[in-house]
């Protein structure tokens, strides 16, 4: 079992804000990472999820009460200082920065220049 990285789907509209159209900041920082390293990139399953909740696939994984993305679920092996929450035995990342971060420990992923 992989890392398994759960973003939003680009260019979505919010009923709550009619005739406006938006991206996930968050999720574009951490699409734009794996777009400058595509190999690294293939050692993660990445899913991405489209705006309105229910998110099924999340739910199913994470529970109801955690659908915010980006999320990283962490796989068995993972360390388990590296996860920010936890649904019955399954870690995951919700913090962009955490994610980040877990991207360069576990995955060889480059570091943010500070």
């Amino acid at each position: 079992m992989r890392d398994h990285l759960y973003l939003l789907e680009p260019d979505f509209t919010d009923p709550a804000l009619p005739g406006r159209r938006f991206y996930c900041w968050h999720c574009a920082l951490i699409e734009g990472v794996l777009a400058g390293f595509p190999d690294l990139a293939r050692r993660l399953d990445v899913t991405r999820l489209p705006w309105p909740r229910p998110r099924e696939a999340l739910v199913a994984r994470l529970g109801a009460a955690h659908q915010a993305l980006p999320v990283l679920v962490l796989a068995p092996d993972a360390p388990d200082a590296l996860a920010t929450g936890r649904h019955g035995a399954v870690r995951f990342i919700d913090d962009k920065d955490a994610i980040l971060h877990a991207l360069h420990v576990r995955h060889g992923f480059p570091e943010a220049h500070p």
